[in-house]
């Protein structure tokens, strides 16, 4: 549905169990959108909490009138989240943003700046991750290298979801049909006239985060098979290595045969040998199962999320 005085601003906030730092968020962002004088929009997406989320969306709605809130209907995750945040908004320019005030707000002021200038994407990177445990920066660090590598969609390093996207830049999103979505991956294919605005992130306000190591290695993956098929192609050039050691292997053990006699090998060797195949063809066979599971799942062409009200 769109709007007869559509807002200047759109803010997407994806929710999960962020009861504590709702009140410190819309106190420290409502006061930098209400200086551009213009109409604005707070979009928060409770994305299935299990806490008093909802409640103190609904409480903070009768104070900041600004305020919309969809419900999703279970958990979806967070990239699911967002994209209902990009599907229902009507700003002029979008701006994804977490709830736990580690993006500073300020640097809205930055985007604003910036897209006035002529840009139609503006994204913020850290350039200081001494808050990250040792093996958080160094997987950051390997993941972007690696993605950037292997894919020909370039992610920039150390940029998050924290952005301003135009109107135009929202229109394409919304036609990519994918449900299994890496919202990362996806910015950086739409491309457009792309602003860099460093920053320094803060610790968390209040709560916890719902982030831990195994939902990170999945995410990793996602971002991986999403924008990349070398994966499958290494095993192309991994069997054709495996077959060639095997010739020649094969072929000394002819030739000692021809001039020394029978050879008996030993069954350590061949045992080794046996695994060592046996473990990358399971590893091969790992990797096909990855690109098939996601054929499988958009196959059913099931909505990304549903929402079950909207206040």
């Amino acid at each position: 549905m769109s709007l007869v005085n559509p807002p200047f601003i759109s803010l997407i906030c994806p929710c999960y169990n962020e009861q504590e730092v709702i009140g410190y968020f819309l106190s420290s962002v409502t006061p930098i959108l209400e200086s551009f004088k213009k109409p604005y929009e707070i979009i928060f997406i409770n994305d299935g909490s299990r806490d008093k989320t909802l409640d103190v969306l609904l409480d903070s709605k009768a104070r900041y009138p600004h305020i919309r809130i969809i419900n999703l209907s279970r958990n979806f995750g967070k990239e699911a989240a967002m994209t209902a945040g990009l599907d229902v908004c009507q700003g002029e320019v979008v701006i994804p943003i977490d709830v736990d005030l580690q993006d500073p707000p300020e640097l809205i002021k930055d985007f604003i700046r910036e897209y006035e200038s002529g840009y139609d994407v503006v994204v913020a990177k850290r350039v200081d991750r001494t808050s990250d445990s040792f093996a958080k920066k160094l997987s950051a660090e390997y993941f972007y290298k690696l993605h950037n590598k292997i894919s020909q969609v370039t992610i920039p390093d150390n940029v998050g979801d924290y952005r301003l996207m135009s109107r135009k830049v929202i229109t394409e999103i919304q036609k990519l049909p994918e449900n299994q979505r890496f919202m990362k991956g996806i910015f950086a294919w739409v491309g457009f006239k792309t602003a860099v605005v460093e920053y320094v992130r803060q610790p968390r306000k209040a709560g916890t985060t719902s982030f831990n190591g195994w939902k990170l290695w999945n995410f990793a993956l996602d971002g991986i098979t999403s924008f990349s098929t070398v994966p499958l192609r290494i095993w192309l050039y991994m069997g054709m290595i495996i077959a060639f050691l095997a010739f020649v292997y094969g072929s000394v053990i002819i030739v000692k045969t021809l001039i020394y006699g029978i050879d008996s090998p030993g069954y350590a060797s061949l045992i080794t040998i046996i695994l060592f195949i046996g473990g990358i063809q399971l590893m091969g066979i790992g990797i096909l199962g990855e690109y098939i599971g996601r054929i499988y799942m958009e196959s059913k062409r099931r909505p990304a999320y549903i929402i079950e009200n909207e206040y």
